[in-house]
């Protein structure tokens, strides 16, 4: 069952009045359609709920006016100190048309190359989807209990388990387990001695940015 999200319009956008919005509890929005944007707001509760419930690439409904349209949140912008949601944009989309979004891959099992010593990377935390707006997966899950040392999981070795297209680089990495001594001297700067792979690739240099 697709989950129904309440809205109201709104029909002016001067500070003063975009804070009472925020002020009384409310997340002030932009419905995107085909021809216009539609100015609106949602509650914060339940839009927060909503999307705990649907996942960030779900279907809503979002009702105005006692009319529905189904919509996936096209984007999020948070205050960067409170962390909290202060704009919300939702896009209407067609159920029949495919869409690209980027889904959050959960790297599932305890690797068989970190009992042994080793330490995980992942360099990457969303991948690029293809699919019908219902077929979009909430997340896609890698099991990498039998990864081992200097082993690699690229794009190209991920088993869907849904109606979607993973449309990555196939030949990048997601996850990988370095040798205690390569992650010791990538920390440090040391020079790699004589005999020991230079390959680091896959080691994660930054966090990915978050929503």
């Amino acid at each position: 069952m697709v989950a129904v999200l309440e809205a109201k319009s709104r029909s002016n956008d001067k500070h003063s009045k975009i804070r009472k919005i925020r002020e009384e509890g409310n997340i002030p929005s932009v419905l995107n359609g085909v021809e216009k944007s539609e100015p609106i707001y949602v509650n914060s509760i339940e839009f927060l709920k909503t999307i705990r419930e649907t996942g960030r690439n779900g279907i809503i409904n979002l009702s105005i006016d006692n009319e529905q349209h189904p919509v996936m949140v096209h984007e999020i912008q948070k205050d960067p100190i409170k962390n909290e949601v202060v704009h919300a944009d939702f896009q209407i989309v067609n159920m029949t048309e495919k869409v690209n979004v980027e889904v959050n891959i959960h790297l599932v099992g305890d690797a068989q190359g970190v009992k042994d010593g080793g330490v995980l990377q992942q360099p990457i935390h969303q991948l690029s989807v293809e699919a019908l707006p219902s077929n979009i997966p909430q997340a896609i899950e890698i099991d990498i209990s039998t990864l081992e040392v200097n082993q690699t999981i690229l794009v190209s070795d991920i088993r869907k388990s849904g109606n979607y297209e993973i449309t990555q680089d196939e030949n990048q990495v997601v996850a990988s387990i370095l040798a205690p001594r390569q992650e010791e001297e990538i920390s440090t700067g040391e020079e790699q001695e004589e005999g020991i792979p230079e390959n680091v690739e896959g080691r994660e240099e930054k966090a990915p940015a978050g929503e």
